[in-house]
Formats: structure tokens, sequence, C-alpha cells
């Protein structure tokens, strides 16, 4: 990788030996130094050029999902189905909701790869109804506001039952998403695409959460390995559940900052990028 003009100094934030880790490996693939940092307030008096990055701001996203092929590299996630997965074109990507058949739709088409969707949710259990859970009352009861008038309670919709549009049986099931951090919704989906044949399912995120119990809801789960990008620290998650996997993606961020200091486009870093992915 070409170097930086001169004058570029990197930091990164402290609250988190993580976040260093990955502030360390950046400044490296740049060729400077990794700057020390005091916390305090105080009034600017000496920055010039200040570049910062937020990565979980959505204009950031594009980042994360891009071929940067004067670095030969291909997206981290892409690449990492390419080389990690045994058998991969056998896999078929899949949206756990309607609402991310687009992002599904990008990583298919870009793999060569099916694409499957799951509809509906989850039926409550009996216990759930009977419970006083249930609101307004599934019985059609009236109340009436005038002797002559009669006014029916409302009677819940009916969830719709789980579908999967798109063939899963006999592949490998891997599911695709921004950001892992409540498992339930991926768990669920999990065993809906082993119900319906999938022998392998793969998790794959960009920013790995993994708050409260998401460890252990996926090693008790049927998912066989989630993989996030080291934008959040997850290490502990890690030391608790062996299905969690990293992909460092530390080389698109430092060839952005090259561009942003050197003064070179930053359109090609989006080139063939949509702008809902």
């Amino acid at each position: 990788m070409n170097h930086t003009k001169g004058g570029l100094v990197i930091f990164t934030a402290n609250s988190h030996p993580s976040s260093r880790e990955l502030g360390k490996r950046i400044s490296e693939r740049l060729g400077v130094e990794l700057g020390k940092v005091q916390v305090y307030q105080e009034a600017n008096k000496g920055l010039t050029h200040l570049i910062t990055m937020d990565l979980h701001q959505k204009e950031i996203q594009g980042f994360f999902n891009i071929p940067v092929d004067n670095l030969r590299a291909s997206p981290f996630l892409l690449q990492y189905i390419q080389e990690e997965i045994p058998d991969y074109r056998n896999a078929v990507i899949v949206a756990k909701s309607p609402a991310s058949a687009k992002r599904a739709q990008s990583f298919a088409e870009r793999l060569r790869l099916g694409i499957a969707v799951i509809h509906g949710e989850a039926q409550d259990a009996e216990s759930d109804q009977v419970d006083g859970r249930h609101s307004p009352p599934t019985a059609k009861t009236t109340g009436a506001i005038h002797p002559s008038m009669e006014i029916p309670l409302l009677i819940p919709k009916e969830k719709p039952p789980i579908t999967v549009v798109g063939d899963v049986g006999g592949r490998i099931a891997i599911i695709v998403d921004d950001i892992i951090d409540d498992v339930d919704s991926f768990v669920a989906a999990a065993e809906t695409l082993k119900e319906r044949g999938a022998y392998k399912i793969f998790v794959m995120a960009t920013h790995g959460l993994l708050s409260s119990e998401a460890p252990r809801f996926i090693e008790e789960s049927a998912i066989d390995e989630v993989v996030v990008t080291n934008t959040i620290p997850h290490e502990l998650q890690k030391l608790q559940c062996p299905k969690i996997k990293t992909v460092d993606i530390s080389l698109i961020l430092s060839e952005a900052i090259r561009r942003i200091h050197n003064g070179e486009s930053m359109s090609y870093l989006f080139r063939n990028i949509g702008v809902d992915d």
C-alpha cells in the first residue's frame, strides 16, 4: 500500500483494549505512529484537519460492502464466505425478514448464489394466550354504549405462519444483516431453516454487539457460526461462544483515511454500491 503524505497521526479510543488494537492495525497499514492520547477538556490549540469515523453510521456502511480492486481484496464478509466456507457454491443467501431482502440480494448477486426470504412470525404458545398477555382478548364480546348500539371489541390479528420463499433443502444457509445484538430472531430463523432442510447455517453481520445472553443463545442454537467484523470489541463473547468468528476490517478503513488525507477520490471506494447497501 502507498503510504500517506506527512503530517498524519492516528488516534484511537482508549475505552477498550480491542478498540486500541484496531487503531494500531490501521496505523501500521498506513506506516504512521499511533498517537498518544490524554483525555481532557480544553479549546483546540493545534489541530488543523481532523478526520473522524463513526463506524455505526449508515453513511459509513458502504465501506464494508465494496470491492477494493487496487488492494486485491474482496469485501470482507464476501471474502470470508469464499475462503472459509467449504463448498460455498452450494450456499443460499437468506434474508431473515422481507425488510432485509435487498441486502441479501446484494450478497447473492456478487457471489452468484440463490436467495431465500423468511416471512411471518412464530406463533404464540398456548400459555401466552391464556395468561393475560394476549391483548385485546380473542373472544368476541360486546359493550353497549347506547341501548340501540353495540360495538364489538377488536379481535387480534393472527400472525402469519413462518414460510421460507426459496429452496434451502440440502444447502448451506447464510443469513446476512448489518448488526447482530439480540439474537432471538436469528436463532428462530436458524431453527426454521434447519426444519426446511438446511444442513449448515451461518450468520454474517458487520457489527457484533452480542449483548446479554447472546453468546449462550448462539451456542445452544442451530447456528453453526456467527461471523462479525472487529468494529466492536467482542473478545469476552468469543470466550463464551466458540461459534463467534472475527474478520479484520482495518485494511479498508486505513485506505479510506489515506485517500482523504492525500486528497484522492473517495468515489472509487463506493464504485458499484447501491444507495441501500
